[in-house]
């Protein structure tokens, strides 16, 4: 991966944590936290993993996320100074839940 696509990629995580944070009311009582970014190479897409605390509340915040796709496009495209602006594309992220799981197995032990 490309020096460029990283900052992209670092970029488009801290700017939609921020409108995110702002813009949405999701349930009482539900941790979201935006994780990482991939970006493809061609600048086209952007995959936003999203972890979700309690897990399964998981498939209701993507849903509210991806009702609310167009409005946190637009918000995205004003802050970026680049073109084209990657296209969102939202995904429950899954690898701090396995991580999650190996650290209570490590614990017992």
């Amino acid at each position: 991966m490309n020096r460029r696509i990283k900052q992209v990629n670092e970029l488009i995580k801290q700017e939609l944590s921020q409108i995110i944070l702002r813009k949405i009311d999701f349930p009482e009582g539900v941790l979201v936290t935006v994780t990482r970014a991939e970006t493809s190479p061609n600048l086209i897409q952007v995959k936003v993993f999203v972890s979700v605390i309690p897990e399964s509340q998981g498939k209701k915040v993507l849903r509210l996320l991806n009702k609310e796709i167009f409005g946190l496009q637009q918000e995205i495209n004003k802050r970026l100074k680049m073109r084209p602006v990657p296209k969102i594309k939202f995904i429950e992220e899954k690898q701090t839940q396995e991580a999650a799981k190996i650290e209570a197995i490590l614990e017992k032990i």
